[in-house]
């Protein structure tokens, strides 16, 4: 549903899981293209939180690094989240109780916005849907030592950089990258990242002619 304010409402679906809330943060170009519906799977999904704050008027995003020690995804650039557990009522549940498993975002304290597109994965059997959720302030995170190798907290302005972004060959495709603090955002949540902030996410070889 959609609130008086013109901003997406949600209604709460799963335990501890507040009503969203309109909000338009200082970037609008990425609201644009958040997804008001759950996206449909033939099978409980994975699901990832894509945790928005403002900090001194600035809109950032939480990302993390993966341990190398991780079956899956070992060592890259991820938003926090993972595969559904048997009392999950959705995909919501699934990425708010990762989220806190994984860097300690409270639930009650996330607002959601709504969802980006399913994602298919080379490494992960499941779709896996993207939740975008503001969060109020800013947050106070704890990493599990087991699962989170590092965290961003990375800038939207910097990520709508579109000059900072390039196009490499990986196994035969063409697909993004970013520099980010030493590490390299690519694969799926680079992908996700640019269908946020509104750049184009067909191949960047394509983009490039």
């Amino acid at each position: 549903m959609v609130s008086a304010g013109g901003g997406p409402s949600f209604v709460s679906s799963g335990r501890g899981i507040p009503l969203g809330t309109a909000y338009r943060p200082s970037y609008d170009a990425w609201v644009l293209n958040v997804r008001s519906e759950v996206p449909t799977t033939s099978v409980p999904p994975a699901a990832v939180l894509v945790p928005i704050y403002e900090d001194a008027g600035e809109s950032r995003l939480i990302m993390i690094k993966r341990p190398m020690t991780m079956p899956t995804h070992a060592g890259h650039i991820a938003f926090p989240g993972g595969r559904p557990d048997p009392g999950d009522a959705g995909p919501v549940e699934t990425a708010l109780r990762e989220a806190q498993e994984e860097v300690g975002i409270d639930p009650a304290t996330v607002h959601l916005l709504g969802f980006l597109p399913l994602v298919d994965t080379v490494q992960y059997r499941r779709p896996v849907v993207p939740v975008v959720g503001r969060l109020d302030g800013i947050p106070v995170l704890r990493p599990s030592e087991r699962e989170v190798d590092r965290v961003f907290r990375t800038s939207v302005e910097a990520l709508s950089d579109e000059s900072s972004w390039r196009c490499e060959t990986w196994r035969g495709h063409a697909v993004w990258f970013f520099d980010l603090e030493g590490d390299v955002l690519w694969g799926a949540t680079a992908w996700m990242v640019r269908e946020l902030l509104g750049l184009p996410t067909r191949s960047c070889q394509d983009h490039a002619h």
